[in-house]
């Protein structure tokens, strides 16, 4: 897989850096030890408080740098890529930011983290210093394991102990906050690949069709692979193990947490299922969704559930500085305003009516239009962003579902009907164009019965607006030569005409409107214009039942 980085061995001393450059002016510092002891910290620190310190390898940031700040982290220890910080760097950023009252180190359940971090605690007390060490084992993927991973539910401890330290309690108090709360938290995840790391070679031992159940923050195998599934069933599967880790009453915080490459859009879409799902009920607080402790470019997600009581809570929702801790919400129902309503149509909201001929013309192409939704998809795939199919699809399902509220009966409100339709459900610039396409063809309709006449009247304003003509390579090319023909009354003819139109754009090197006009010559030839062929798609089937 493809990556940006310079050099391999350079990658995570760069990558830190870029945070340091990023990060507010003063905030953040690192020791000079680097590139060998790589430790971010507060550059406000004064010792005064219990110093929190967490870290690990590199590779699922923001974790672990990205939480320094105040009101979370004292300093970060990072390791390279998915390998942990040597006891060396450990017990640096222990004499760097421990005073009077100790330290506390927050530590993810894997072996290397545990003796690494546990040689520096046991060195740090031999040299005098006051060290506690909390265990973070929250993955609940593989049952009755003597030793579960450390994953994404180690924030949730990062945040619990920053809060307290940043009161003032000393490290005793501090400590047993920590464990307590890592005692309580649950955590699953789910991923579609496995992780590419830069520099390496990359195999993925799943198949196309296939996620993996309950894999680890490195990438280590899942306790079960699935078949790929709608996210609400993959969301209940998840729900059915984590419920039952859950101690019964009480409410929870829920960390949703992007793996690493999962989109913004699907992340929102997760979000959505999980607080439509049986646990919803048991959710207070939610964070997230987020990229908060990833690995590397996985395409997955993870939940970790932490019990809540008030001093828990009080430190979730807790102010704090690092921008990469997302401020947790309560739960709560979504919130709906009635949008202002207008009239509809030409002369106030139309009455529906029926015609069986306009039913079934305008039924047929709708359902056309759907038919045609994966090959209108693969043809815009090659000219631009490839959702023309899915696009003209919705527009088509939403006139269908509203077909029985259509004055069928009357052409000029039909064709004003359908405009406001495309309008409002279609999306994009093809729901804008067709719906001043009918629009405009409506008010033409109202003012002299003659649909030839007002569907080229359509045409002219579209495109006005649309700033597209014949030979630019769009729909335009099709309709348009089709609008003429239909004016002698020959539907066939039209049908022809839009079928040629749209042939005629494969041959066409520069397109001079729409995505397409932003793609070279070599990867339009041959291609027909994906908006082109769905018009001379709908004249098809209007001559087929005329």
């Amino acid at each position: 897989m493809k990556h940006f980085f310079n050099r391999r061995e350079n990658i995570v001393t760069e990558a830190l850096d870029g945070l340091l450059l990023t990060s507010s002016k003063g905030r953040l510092a690192r020791l000079d030890s680097f590139p060998d002891i790589k430790v971010i910290l507060r550059a406000d620190w004064d010792k005064s408080k219990v110093a929190i310190i967490s870290g690990g390898g590199a590779g699922h940031e923001p974790s672990h740098a990205g939480f320094v700040g105040k009101g979370m982290l004292t300093a970060a220890v990072s390791g390279e890529i998915f390998a942990s910080p040597s006891v060396d760097a450990v017990l640096t950023a222990i004499r760097a930011v421990a005073g009077e009252k100790g330290a506390l180190l927050i530590v993810k359940n894997y072996t290397g983290d545990r003796l690494n971090f546990g040689l520096a605690a046991e060195k740090a007390r031999a040299e005098g210093f006051d060290v506690e060490m909390v265990i973070v084992a929250d993955d609940i993927a593989i049952p009755e394991i003597n030793q579960p991973r450390g994953v994404a539910g180690t924030l949730f401890v990062h945040k619990i102990a920053g809060y307290h330290a940043e009161r003032g309690e000393d490290l005793k108090t501090v400590a047993a906050h920590a464990a307590a709360a890592a005692g309580d938290i649950v955590s699953l995840g789910m991923s579609l690949s496995t992780c590419s790391v830069p520099g390496q070679a990359h195999e993925s031992r799943l198949g196309e069709n296939e996620g993996e159940l309950g894999l680890g923050i490195h990438g280590e195998p899942g306790v079960e692979r699935i078949a790929l599934q709608p996210v609400v069933d993959i969301v209940a599967t998840m729900v059915a193990r984590l419920s039952p880790a859950l101690r019964e009453g009480g409410n929870h915080a829920l960390l949703i947490n992007n793996l690493g490459a999962v989109p913004p859009l699907e992340m929102t879409v997760i979000a959505n299922v999980v607080l439509s799902s049986s646990l919803a009920d048991r959710v207070r607080l939610i964070i997230g969704p987020a990229p908060m402790m990833t690995a590397l470019n996985m395409n997955g997600f993870s939940l970790s559930l932490i019990r809540l009581d008030a001093a828990r809570e009080a430190s979730l929702t807790a102010a704090v500085e690092p921008h990469a801790w997302m401020p947790a919400v309560e739960r709560h129902e979504i919130r709906v305003i009635a949008a202002p309503r207008t009239s509809a149509g030409l002369n106030g909201a139309p009455v529906a009516g029926d015609n069986l001929r306009n039913r079934r013309l305008i039924t047929a192409l709708c359902e056309h239009l759907i038919s045609q939704e994966s090959e209108l998809n693969r043809l815009d795939g090659r000219v631009g962003d490839g959702d023309t199919g899915s696009t003209v699809a919705t527009g088509a399902r939403s006139v269908l579902a509203r077909l029985d509220t259509l004055p069928l009966d009357r052409p000029a409100a039909t064709l004003a009907s359908l405009g406001d339709i495309l309008g409002t459900s279609m999306g994009g610039s093809s729901g804008v164009l067709l719906s001043i396409f009918f629009t405009a063809a409506a008010k033409a309709m109202a003012d002299k019965a003659d649909i030839s006449a007002a569907l080229i009247a359509g045409l002219d304003r579209m495109t006005f607006y649309g700033g597209a003509e014949v030979g630019d390579r769009t729909m335009v090319d099709a309709l348009s030569p089709a609008l003429q023909a239909l004016a002698s009354g020959d539907v066939a003819a039209a049908a022809r005409a839009a079928a040629a139109g749209a042939e005629s754009t494969k041959t066409m090197m520069k397109a001079r409107a729409g995505r397409a006009s932003y793609v070279g010559e070599r990867d339009l030839a041959g291609v027909a214009d994906p908006g082109a062929v769905a018009v001379a798609g709908a004249f098809g089937v209007a001559a087929s039942l005329a």
